[in-house]
């Protein structure tokens, strides 16, 4: 028979309030193991300290209520586990999200960092196998894999250079425009048929100031942001998407990204 616990002494070894008790149980997500008819007095089982314990921690990280009923619902022991690991695995994913955004901020309070190296480039048009489509922004993640992988699947000896990408302004004002991902091709692969969404093209000759970002995704923004000042003060703009070159991919062992940034321009000299 399980040994029965008082709210008092419940409370002690959960670091629960009676309040927060009686919250729980209103719910339906901690329900005493019995409440005695006499007194109304909630009775607890010390096989419920574990799942106080969960509740507790999961609350301090703001974790929905119907989450936690899930969970705790859960009887299957690696079925629990997993559900458990899953939502840790999010909550590490918006701490590293946070951590970032934190970064970024204390960046623009106390700027101490160097600003990228920004230059003009005259980019010549680019045999490339391409793929090309209007999207929403919400679905620009999901998208991105699917045409990389697509694109990353032909024969590495048909590739003349780094992934690339190139975004529409509307993507990104609007929240729906083109978005396209190209491989350059060798000249010899250029006359190939390519299966699925993938089609060769020639991307036009374009001129683009340039910096290179380096270091996590969430990071990004600063860069564009740098270069984007540079154009506006130096009134360089013209229209025309914005150019990215993926030089070196993040891994699971780092982080850390290498991505060339061009933004379209017109050049008043050579």
């Amino acid at each position: 028979m399980a040994s029965l616990m008082t709210i008092g002494d419940f409370s002690q070894a959960t670091r629960l309030s009676a309040k927060s008790l009686r919250f729980y149980h209103r719910v339906g997500i901690l329900e005493p193991a019995e409440i005695d008819p006499h007194n109304g007095y909630r009775l607890y089982a010390s096989g419920q300290v574990a799942d106080a314990r969960v509740i507790r921690e999961f609350r301090a990280l703001d974790l929905p209520l119907d989450s936690i009923r899930e969970i705790l619902a859960t009887a299957d022991v690696a079925g629990r586990n997993a559900l458990i690991t899953e939502h840790l695995n999010r909550l590490e994913e918006r701490l590293r999200v946070t951590q970032h955004a934190v970064a970024s901020l204390r960046g623009l309070v106390d700027p101490g960092s160097t600003p990228p190296h920004i230059e003009h480039h005259s980019i010549a048009a680019l045999p490339a196998l391409v793929i090309r489509e209007r999207i929403n922004r919400d679905d620009l993640g999901d998208w991105y894999t699917a045409a990389r992988d697509e694109l990353l699947a032909v024969d590495p000896t048909d590739i003349a250079g780094p992934l690339g990408g190139e975004w529409a302004a509307e993507l990104f004002l609007d929240g729906r425009g083109e978005a396209v991902l190209f491989l350059p091709l060798r000249a010899e692969a250029a006359a190939r048929e390519y299966p699925g969404r993938l089609r060769m093209e020639v991307l036009p000759a374009v001129e683009l100031a340039i910096a290179v970002h380096r270091g996590p995704d969430e990071t990004i923004a600063e860069t564009y942001a740098a270069l984007g000042v540079y154009v506006a003060e130096h009134e360089l703009g013209v229209p025309g998407p914005l150019r990215e070159r993926y030089l070196r991919a993040a891994t699971d062992e780092s982080p850390e990204l290498v991505t060339e940034i061009g933004w379209p321009i017109f050049r008043t000299g050579r």
